[in-house]
């Protein structure tokens, strides 16, 4: 099999999972997002998934005191 063939279906085969890897996540988002829209407006997704997002590890609710750095 010549390089360039090999080239082709390893793009391909890339391409191919990629697309998979997008569809499972946009249904996983999709299920996620109607199951806090049938728990209502007072349920937020944290309180439903609270180990999903985690990217708001240095949110502080309450007062916030300047940092000095003498």
């Amino acid at each position: 099999m010549k390089t360039s063939k090999k080239l082709i279906y390893a793009t391909a085969a890339v391409a191919l999972t990629g697309l998979i890897i997008y569809a499972i996540r946009k249904k996983n988002t999709k299920n996620r997002v109607a199951q806090v829209a049938d728990e209502g407006y007072e349920t937020a997704a944290d309180v439903l998934h609270p180990t999903k997002n985690s990217r708001f590890k240095k949110l502080h609710y309450g007062p916030v005191l300047p940092h000095h750095s003498f």
